[in-house]
């Protein structure tokens, strides 16, 4: 089993645990960013700096979440994440919050080939066993966790077909029906009924980054590329390789690379638009009406 990284009942506690008694906040610097957690840059006493997200206390299974997802993704050894210092809580003089303590990522110059080499390195990630992951079932994960700020189910299955449906469309489809009139509903179940004519099951299962968009990807103090921010479960990589082509795709070098690295079933762009269907569904849900006419498009693009 992988480790998941300790967590602490308050900030002081963390920060005398992993650092030691003499250690304190010299300065912080509010980052930008995500819009779900504050970032915030901890410059310490001794001079060590790192990385934190906060957010309200009640949500600190946010944190809890991303570490195991986080921790996942280190344990294949095949793509770099920072590391994971600790989770916690914090009661606070006025509220509580929750927090993640993450290696600080300092700027460097990309490597050579970096496109090249991250797909390489995703790809590798994507051929690695998965048995650890997914409970005694080939799909899903350890435990649900979140898409964004709206939790994400991770039922495991021994379909990726099955769980696609089941774990991914049919709760979006059922958070979002309001937006859909009796004859969208009929084609969302239509969808659904029959969706094994449109997915294939995978000749392996794959672990997944599950968000990947191009903001979830930095680039790390050795100059590749680091993952951040998961939404990680056992699943078909084709999703995850959908998902980097939906806000506007990643350079043609990583494509190519990827492909040579780990080849695509046939038929992969005809299922493309119904990976990132979830994803619509997820910002629709989660921003409001300007996702509903691409979500209606793919919709009506599967059940003509």
């Amino acid at each position: 089993m992988f480790k998941t990284p300790p967590h602490f009942d308050s900030l002081a506690q963390a920060l005398v645990s992993l650092f030691g008694n003499s250690v304190a906040i010299a300065r912080t610097d509010q980052l930008t960013g995500g819009d779900i957690n504050k970032a915030y840059g901890l410059t310490l006493n001794n001079g060590k700096k790192i990385f934190m997200k906060a957010n309200a206390k009640e949500n600190a299974s946010f944190f809890t979440a991303e570490a195991l997802a986080l921790s996942a993704i280190e344990s294949t050894k095949t793509i770099k994440t920072p590391k994971i210092l600790c989770t916690g809580t914090d009661a606070g003089e006025e509220v509580g919050y929750s927090f993640l303590f993450l290696e600080y990522i300092e700027p460097a110059p990309k490597v050579k080939n970096y496109w090249s080499v991250f797909a390489q390195e995703l790809a590798a990630m994507h051929k690695a066993d998965t048995q650890k992951f997914a409970g005694e079932k080939k799909f899903g994960f350890l435990q649900d966790n979140f898409i964004g700020a709206r939790k994400q189910e991770n039922n495991n299955s021994d379909s990726w077909i099955d769980f696609f449906r089941d774990s991914r469309l049919a709760p979006q489809f059922k958070e979002a029906d309001s937006y859909f009139d009796t004859n969208k509903r009929k084609l969302v179940t239509k969808l659904l009924d029959h969706i094994e004519e449109y997915l294939i099951e995978p000749e392996s299962p794959s672990l997944l980054h599950g968000d990947l968009w191009s903001g979830n990807a930095m680039c790390g103090s050795d100059g590749k590329a680091w993952l951040i921010d998961p939404a990680s479960y056992v699943g078909h990589a084709e999703a995850d390789l959908a998902m980097t082509e939906l806000f506007g795709g990643f350079e043609p070098a990583f494509y190519d690379a990827y492909k040579e690295a780990n080849p695509l079933q046939p038929g992969y762009e005809e299922r493309r638009d119904l990976y990132n269907l979830y994803h619509l569904l997820n910002h629709l849900n989660m921003f409001g009406a300007n996702y509903l006419n691409p979500v209606k498009s793919i919709l009506e693009e599967y059940t003509k």
